[in-house]
C-alpha cells in the first residue's frame, strides 16, 4: 500500500472532545471517523488491525473445537419473549416493528439465537458437547458512549456458546476457554490482561469471569490481592471486615439537632464512622416499595450485590414520601414501618456499640447492639470492599483497588436459556434433559483500542507485530533526488514479493512530516531510503519502539535481498515472542 493512495488524513492537533489517548491517536492517525454518538466507521488502518485480531480469535476458537457460525443482526421478538428477556432488558435493546407490524429487536447479544439454531440439530446426547461462535456486528443503545471505541453503541464482537450434558463437562471446557483467552490477549500484545471474578448480570449463570486491562481510564473497579493473586470485579468482590467487640451499654436515645449525615453524627458524638450504621434507601422498580440497606458507616452499598440478593430491580429513592414513616436524616433499624424491606450487611456482625438513626427527626440511638436489639436480623454481603480490606482467599488485609477496561468475558450460564426456550436432548437412558450452556465474548474494537491505550507514546501507537496495520513502512525521503524513488520502488516491490506487509510512503513531503505520519501509523519496523543512504549503499533500519537502529547494506542493481531477509527475521522474532 502506498501512503499517497491511503484513504484518511493524519494531523498534529488534539481533536476536540477526546479524553483517552487511544481515542486521540485513532482520530489523529486516520483510523476511525465518528458517524454519530457511539457509532464509527473504520478507515483501512483500523480495519486491518481488527481483521488481524479477528483472525487470532478464530485460530484460538478453532483450536478448542469451536465451529464458526453467523447469527442475524435482526431477530424476531418472539425469540426474546421465549427466554423472558424481551421485557426484562431495558432501553439499551432496540425494539422495532417491520412493515407487517411484527415486533423485532437488534441483536445486542445472541444467546437466544444460539439456542434457536441448535435445538433441532442437537437432540441426542451423542451430539454433545459442542461450541459455536460468531464474529458479528451488534448494537446496544449505550447511554454513556465515551473514549472512541472503548464504549460504543455499535460494535463488533466475538461471542461463543458451548453446550454440555453435565456441569463437570462445562467446567472442563470453561477452563479450556479461559486458557484460550489468555493466549488471545498475549498474541495481540496485551499479556497484562487479567481474569477477574465477576457478576453475571443480565446474562445469568452462577460463575463468570471478566478479562480486564488494568488502566486508569477504565470504568470498572477491580479488586486485587498481591499476596495470593485473588482478583474480582468490585461488583462481585466479597467484603470482609472485622469489628471490635466492646462492653455493651443500654440503648439510649440522644438528641442530635441538625445532624443529618454520618459525618455530622461522627462530629457530634466524637466517634468514627465504623461506630455507626448507615441507612441507604432504594425503591423496587415494579411498585416503588421502599428497600433500606444498612451497612457499617464507613462502607458503601454494592447495588449489584443488593439486587442479586433481593432478586428484583431497584433504584435509589431520591424523594421519600413524607407519609411513608421513613425519616430522612435519622433512619435506623429500630421502629421502621412494617412494609419496608430491610437488608443488613454482614459488616454489622458483632457490633454492639453503634450509633444509628432513631426514626425521629433530631434524634439518634447510641449503644445499639445487633445481637441484643436485632437478634433476628439476617446478615448478608451487600457492601463494597475497601482498599486494604481482607482478602477472602488468603485472609490478609492486602486488597488493592484498581481500574480496568473489560475486553472479554466468559459465563457458565447453566440451563437458563435451554429451559426457557425448551431445548432438550435424549440422554443415554432415553430421558429428556436440558443442555447446560457456557458463553464466551470478546469485543474486537474495544480490544484494538485497549492495545493502543496500553502501548503508545506521545507520537502515536506502538502496535504489536501481530496486529499492526502493516509490518514495515518504507519512507522515501526526497524521492525526486538521485535514484531515491527508483530504489524505494524496488525495495517496496521486493518486500511485497517476499510476503511482507509493507506501507510505502512515496510522497514528496518533508522528513518531519513523513516521520510524524509514520509514528501515527505505528508500523513496528521502518526502512528509510534517502539521498544520503543511497550514497552509502545502505537502508536505514529502525523500529517504532526505538530498540533497533542500524544500517542494512544492499547489493548492486537494486538487490535488496539482504535487507528483506533482515526484516523477515525481525518480523519472525517478534511474532514468536507474541505467540509464546
Amino acid at each position: 500500500m502506498k501512503v499517497s493512495q491511503l484513504l484518511g488524513k493524519r494531523f498534529k492537533e488534539k481533536p476536540a472532545g477526546c479524553e483517552f489517548d487511544s481515542h486521540i491517536l485513532m482520530i489523529r492517525g486516520g483510523y476511525i471517523k465518528q458517524v454519530s454518538s457511539g457509532i464509527f466507521s473504520l478507515y483501512p488502518p483500523m480495519r486491518r488491525v481488527t481483521r488481524k485480531i479477528e483472525n487470532i480469535i478464530r485460530e484460538e476458537m478453532d483450536r478448542i473445537d469451536g465451529q464458526e457460525v453467523l447469527f442475524p443482526v435482526v431477530m424476531p421478538a418472539t425469540l426474546w419473549q421465549e427466554s423472558g428477556r424481551y421485557s426484562s432488558i431495558g432501553n439499551e435493546m432496540v425494539r422495532f416493528t417491520d412493515r407487517s407490524g411484527a415486533p423485532n429487536v437488534l441483536g445486542m447479544t445472541h444467546e437466544e439465537a444460539s439456542v434457536q439454531l441448535t435445538r433441532d440439530a442437537a437432540t441426542s446426547y451423542q451430539n454433545y458437547p459442542f461450541m459455536i461462535y460468531q464474529i458479528q456486528t451488534k448494537f446496544r443503545d449505550e447511554p454513556r458512549c465515551r473514549g472512541g471505541l472503548i464504549r460504543v453503541r455499535e460494535f463488533t464482537m466475538k461471542d461463543g456458546y458451548s453446550f454440555h450434558t453435565s456441569q463437570e463437562d462445562l467446567e472442563q471446557y470453561y477452563e479450556r476457554c479461559l486458557e484460550a483467552y489468555h493466549r488471545i490477549f498475549a498474541r495481540v500484545g496485551v499479556p497484562e490482561v487479567v481474569a477477574v471474578k465477576s457478576d453475571s448480570g443480565m446474562m445469568g449463570g452462577s460463575v463468570s469471569h471478566e478479562f480486564m486491562l488494568l488502566t486508569g481510564i477504565g470504568e470498572d473497579t477491580i479488586v486485587l490481592c498481591d499476596s495470593c493473586g485473588y482478583r474480582a470485579n468490585m461488583e462481585a468482590a466479597e467484603c470482609i471486615v472485622t469489628n471490635e467487640t466492646v462492653e455493651e451499654r443500654p440503648l439510649e436515645k440522644v438528641a442530635t439537632p441538625g445532624v443529618k449525615t454520618i459525618d455530622d453524627l461522627c462530629q457530634f458524638a466524637n466517634i468514627t464512622a465504623q461506630q455507626t450504621a448507615k441507612a441507604v434507601v432504594y425503591q423496587r422498580n415494579s411498585d416503588d416499595a421502599y428497600v433500606i440497606a444498612f451497612v457499617r458507616g464507613d462502607l458503601e452499598v454494592n447495588e449489584t450485590k443488593l439486587r442479586n440478593y433481593l432478586g428484583f430491580e431497584i433504584h435509589p429513592a431520591l424523594d421519600i414520601d413524607p407519609e411513608s414513616g421513613i425519616c430522612p436524616g435519622s433512619i435506623g433499624p429500630l421502629g421502621l414501618p412494617e412494609n419496608v424491606i430491610v437488608v443488613f450487611d454482614r459488616s454489622l456482625d458483632g457490633c454492639n456499640m453503634l450509633y444509628c438513626g432513631a426514626n425521629e427527626d433530631g434524634y439518634h440511638f447510641g449503644g445499639m447492639s445487633m445481637k441484643r436489639d436485632l437478634p433476628d436480623a439476617k446478615l448478608v454481603d451487600i457492601a463494597k470492599t475497601l482498599e486494604g480490606g481482607i482478602c477472602p482467599v488468603c485472609g490478609k488485609p492486602h486488597l488493592r483497588i484498581s481500574r480496568g477496561v473489560e475486553v472479554g468475558n466468559i459465563f457458565q450460564l447453566g440451563t437458563k436459556y435451554t429451559k426457557s426456550m425448551n431445548m432438550t436432548y435424549l440422554d443415554e437412558n432415553g430421558e429428556r434433559q436440558y443442555p447446560i450452556m457456557g458463553c464466551y465474548g470478546i469485543g474486537v474494537g474495544r480490544l484494538a483500542a485497549s492495545v493502543c491505550e496500553a502501548h503508545h507514546d506521545d507520537y502515536g501507537p506502538l502496535w504489536p507485530m501481530s496486529i499492526a496495520p502493516w509490518q514495515v513502512q518504507v519512507c522515501a525521503l526526497n524521492p525526486n533526488k538521485g535514484d531515491v524513488q527508483e530504489k524505494g520502488d524496488a525495495l517496496y516491490q521486493q518486500l511485497q514479493d517476499a510476503g511482507v506487509e509493507v506501507l510505502y510512503d512515496d510522497r514528496t513531503v518533508g522528513a518531519g512530516f513523513m516521520f510524524s505520519d509514520a509514528d501515527l501509523l505505528g508500523c513496528p519496523l521502518r526502512l528509510v531510503v534517502s539521498p544520503k543512504t543511497c550514497g552509502r549503499g545502505v537502508v536505514e533500519f529502525t523500529s517504532r519502539d526505538k530498540t533497533i537502529k542500524m544500517d542494512l547494506p544492499f547489493g548492486e542493481n537494486n538487490d535488496f535481498s539482504a535487507v528483506v531477509a533482515a526484516v523477515k527475521e525481525e518480523i519472525a522474532k517478534r511474532m514468536a515472542a507474541l505467540n509464546g
